[in-house]
């Protein structure tokens, strides 16, 4: 973040990453975590990550509350590719209608997405969001009761944002619930930037992406072999998806076909 700061053109600051972490370690700046439960590891299933912007859109409740004991809930959407987040509704009830009205505005902004990942939540099981998903062609996804981490792009933004957000203020009234929250969106949208992004902000790769391609599910993919992260390309992360040509049985079939081009032959 220091890096970013410029003044005139030029850097502001001359960072060295000791005396900024020992003054870090002093201020106590870190912000204090909740110790988890350790669960013992077992074999879990990857995430088939998106290749392209509104692919997947992820979405979620967080619950908080204001200073007279009031409690209010935020629903959380995100975009699976670019990190974005295009909205977070505020308000003391969100049934089935109000989470169609949120889908359709984001809509009509950036395109309707290929698929929405969920849990299995009431709103998100209604008929209301079931009726709006089939009328524009959305998949819905849900992921197994239980299993959060199936939905790992919108718990991690989750965990960000009562980390930075709702554990960090004292909310007097709904309406400044909602300025302190949008202000937060923003701000993660445009400054922060993400290391899977290759320390770029959401916005930031967003406008990349858009200089490659048209929005929506129904635009033309081009190529961005040219990003690179520090975790590999963001158009194709981890290898998904392993193969798309036709005929072609993917890596496994191909070494298996190496392998008996190589063995020495039965009737020697």
């Amino acid at each position: 973040m220091l890096r970013r700061e410029q003044e005139n053109g030029t850097a502001k600051w001359v960072v060295n990453h000791k005396r900024v972490y020992r003054i870090y370690r002093e201020e106590g700046l870190a912000m204090r975590r909740k110790k988890r439960k350790r669960f013992r590891a077992e074999a879990r299933v990857p995430l088939v990550l998106p290749t392209r912007e509104n692919q997947l859109w992820t979405m979620d409740f967080t619950r908080d509350g204001l200073a007279s004991g009031r409690n209010f809930r935020t629903l959380n959407l995100m975009d699976g590719f670019t990190r974005e987040a295009p909205r977070i509704e505020v308000d003391t009830s969100l049934p089935g209608s109000r989470v169609v009205r949120m889908l359709e505005e984001v809509a009509q902004e950036r395109g309707y997405p290929e698929a929405i990942q969920v849990d299995n939540g009431p709103e998100f099981v209604s008929q209301a969001v079931d009726q709006w998903a089939y009328a524009h062609g959305v998949a819905l996804h849900f992921i197994e009761p239980g299993k959060p981490v199936q939905n790992a792009f919108i718990e991690s933004f989750n965990g960000k944002f009562r980390d930075e957000c709702l554990n960090q203020n004292w909310f007097v009234s709904l309406e400044e619930a909602r300025r302190i929250i949008e202000a937060w969106r923003v701000d993660y949208n445009t400054v922060r930037p993400h290391s899977s992004l290759g320390y770029r902000t959401p916005a930031e790769f967003a406008a990349e992406i858009a200089g490659e391609k048209g929005c929506g599910k129904d635009a033309a993919w081009k190529s961005t072999n040219h990003f690179s992260t520090p975790l590999g390309n963001p158009a194709n992360p981890a290898g998904f998806p392993l193969s798309h040509s036709l005929g072609d049985g993917g890596p496994i079939p191909r070494a298996a076909e190496q392998l008996q081009n190589q063995a020495p032959s039965a009737n020697l």
